[in-house]
């Protein structure tokens, strides 16, 4: 019990501290692929300081749920953290839910900044969120594929159970059922983070933007909660991609030794993901808004295919 409380403590602590830092360090490498000198790496964390230090403005026309939607949003992502494998296979909240409770958790998060965004009543609040819910009722099947895709493997939908079998199967990311389902949950990674092609969370224009048409009406600790929130999530997504499909590093016990390696390959394994994703957004132009379905349905056939594959192969 004292053993599972200090990993689910060590576990948060790590969530909540990695996660501002792999979006300083995606916003500097874009920067400098981009041949300019962008922000440092930390700036997210002198962001986030200088949020937590400002007066909140709050609409005339706002209700509980205003006050609400940061606090889930920020709570939620935290919960599914403890759900996952990050160091070690073993996920410090992993007898409380697998897959479905992490996709249910984020929905649910996602489900109250969309009612936040509406709220206000301002036009680019409900334009935001309508936007947001189209996207995830877009996502979310795709991403359930994939991850089933991997779950078959191991006859669980316990994340726990799902990298201890990853990790004595490692030659399994060859296999071409993982190669579609990788490709599929990377797709729902841009999808989700509001990334190039699919947004462009730099940008505030009226016709394009869709995360930050929600947010448009918080400041303060509310707009800090939300942006960290929306980090913690990044970081989520960016690990079941990374610990799911490449399990290198991860170990199956809580021990000192296999806490430095699991630290050590964890940030590498982050680190490349994070130069691909850098690649990705720099390759790309922003897509059309009309034309953002037809990339989830591209990862929803992956998805499909790389779960019919796994009865194939």
């Amino acid at each position: 019990m004292i053993t599972t409380l200090l990993a689910a403590v060590f576990q948060l602590l790590l969530v909540l501290c990695i996660s501002p830092l792999i979006s300083g360090i995606i916003k500097t490498l874009k920067a400098r692929l981009q041949m300019r000198r962008g922000p440092g790496v930390l700036q997210s964390y002198r962001n986030l300081f200088k949020l937590l230090r400002k007066q909140m403005v709050m609409p005339d026309t706002a209700s509980w749920l205003f006050d609400a939607a940061p606090v889930m949003v920020f709570a939620t992502a935290a919960v599914v953290g403890l759900l996952i494998p990050m160091i070690t296979a073993q996920a410090p909240l992993s007898l409380f839910g697998g897959v479905l409770a992490v996709v249910y958790l984020l929905g649910l998060g996602r489900f109250f900044l969309a009612l936040g965004g509406l709220d206000t009543g301002s036009s680019f609040g409900g334009l935001g969120s309508s936007r947001e819910m189209t996207i995830s009722s877009l996502a979310e099947p795709a991403m359930m594929l994939a991850i089933f895709t991997v779950a078959l493997s191991a006859n669980s939908t316990n994340l726990s159970e799902v990298a201890r079998s990853a990790i004595g199967q490692s030659w399994r990311f060859l296999a071409p059922s993982q190669m579609l389902a990788f490709a599929a949950l990377f797709i729902v990674l841009i999808a989700e983070t509001g990334r190039i092609p699919v947004d462009n969370p730099a940008t505030h224009l009226e016709l394009t933007m869709i995360h930050e048409a929600m947010i448009l009406e918080y400041s303060g600790p509310y707009l800090a909660l939300i942006e960290w929130g929306a980090s913690i999530k990044q970081l989520i997504l960016m690990t079941l991609l990374i610990n799911t499909f490449y399990p290198f590093g991860l170990s199956t016990n809580w021990s000192g030794a296999s806490l430095a390696i699991g630290c050590g390959t964890y940030l590498l394994k982050l680190l490349i993901l994070s130069t691909l994703i850098v690649l990705v957004e720099t390759a790309n132009a922003k897509m059309r808004l009309f034309r953002v379905p037809e990339l989830l349905a591209v990862a929803f056939v992956l998805g499909a295919l790389a779960l019919i594959s796994t009865f194939l192969f």
